[in-house]
């Protein structure tokens, strides 16, 4: 596939909709549109939309609002046209057949976005940022896309690493004077720069644990002993049976996960089998299970019912269990059952019915708390890309040497 030739794709999703998109791009882009429909102009004007018909061989098969957005000023950089079907899968798949025919070729997965990076109208976070933005379930995934789409992470790392070349350059300068003894790249304000770098990358590098957990849904895990409520818990926050409810305790035997949006971040909740000792093989493995879901989880919520533990009680085994599971993520214990034993609000611990839905409201306000403090040590870039963190962290362990090497008064040819 050679990246001059002229692509087509569907840039709508498949199937049926009252309108389709069927986008082209490449120098010959717009003659193969004008093939579909002959009376577009000769030199069309840029950016204003044309209400034709379009054709192919077996006659006319749509009416269609075509667009031409001509390069370099186009999503791609490269000449580009937009065609806006009705959108029947078999006018679709008869407008792209025609292109096709017309000298297209069928577009490769995310080639568009290639191509804009390509001919850098977009950096590679960027081109990223398209995918994360269009599988954004939230308006947190949303506005972390969004942020990375407008290019401020390869802004600010493209800044800092121009200034590393810089110095880099002044050093190698001083190897050609050699025997004159001079430093053209001042050490203080070379160590200056290293330490600004390792700071920033060591507050991207942290800014990772909060933008994967809102890339991939805020992971709590309910845990407690059988008949605390965990299961009816989970179907009060979706608002929906999801999950089994019965008073036969060791019912939940496997994790169950649902994922919710709530005030614009999606959480993923996991509700796991109840706490207990127990000789039954099958409902011990699901037990292990819980411990290990509340180990990967960022919030763990301890569920006790109010009217069979004492709130001392309840905090010894919050504090048990986060021993257990390790400083990651965060216990909250939760009293449920509050319609039966009455309300118990106090610091630390909510106080809820999942039956009625009391203390609901303030629950999620506490998964909401939860996620304003995981965002408070991180910047104004947050980091939500494994490769970029990768990046990051091989960077950092190099910019640690150099501040080494500097320290132990390392010869510039070394140094450079």
């Amino acid at each position: 596939m050679h990246p001059s030739d002229t692509i087509a794709a569907l840039s709508t999703a498949p199937g049926v909709g009252a309108i389709a998109m069927v986008r082209v791009s490449g120098s010959k882009a717009y003659p193969v549109v004008e093939r579909l429909a002959p009376s577009l102009p000769l030199e069309p004007l840029a950016r204003h939309a044309y209400f034709v018909p379009v054709i192919d061989l077996d006659g006319q098969i749509d009416e269609a609002v075509i667009t031409f957005f001509p390069g370099p000023n186009s999503y791609t950089g490269e000449d580009l046209v937009e065609v806006s079907i009705h959108g029947s899968t078999y006018i679709q798949q008869r407008v792209l057949q025609a292109m096709l025919e017309a000298g297209a070729r069928t577009a490769l997965p995310g080639e568009f976005t290639q191509r804009a990076f390509l001919n850098k109208k977009l950096d590679l976070s960027q081109a990223e940022a398209v995918a994360d933005l269009i599988a954004s379930q939230s308006a947190a995934q949303h506005r972390l896309a969004m942020q990375q789409l407008r290019g401020g992470f390869g802004a600010r790392i493209e800044e800092l690493r121009q200034q590393l070349i810089d110095f880099a350059a002044l050093i190698e300068l001083e190897l050609d004077f050699g025997e004159e003894d001079v430093q053209f790249a001042q050490r203080v304000e070379l160590l200056a720069l290293l330490d600004r770098l390792v700071d920033l990358s060591t507050e991207l590098i942290d800014s990772f644990r909060y933008g994967n957990a809102i890339k991939q849904g805020i992971p709590i895990a309910i845990l407690g002993a059988p008949n605390s409520g965990k299961s009816t818990l989970l179907n009060a926050l979706l608002q929906e049976d999801r999950a089994i409810v019965s008073d036969i305790p060791g019912t939940t035997r496997d994790t169950v996960e649902e994922m919710m949006t709530v005030g614009g971040v999606l959480f993923r909740f996991i509700d796991t089998a109840g706490l207990r000792r127990t000789t039954d093989t099958i409902e011990q493995l699901g037990i292990d299970r819980s411990y290990k879901k509340a180990a990967e989880a960022s919030l763990v919520l301890l569920l006790a019912d109010a009217s069979k533990m004492s709130e001392g009680a309840l905090q010894t085994e919050a504090s048990l269990l986060q021993k257990r599971i390790g400083d990651g993520p965060r216990v909250l214990p939760v009293f449920n059952k509050s319609d039966l034993a009455g309300s118990r609000m106090s610091e630390g611990v909510i106080s809820i019915s999942a039956r009625t839905g009391e203390g609901l409201e303030a629950l999620k306000e506490a998964f909401l708390a939860h996620v304003r403090s995981m965002l408070s040590g991180s910047g104004d870039i947050v980091v939500t890309n494994a490769r970029h963190v990768d990046a990051l962290t091989k960077a950092r362990a190099a910019l640690l040497d150099a501040k080494q090497a500097i320290d132990m008064g390392i010869s510039g040819e070394l140094l450079a």
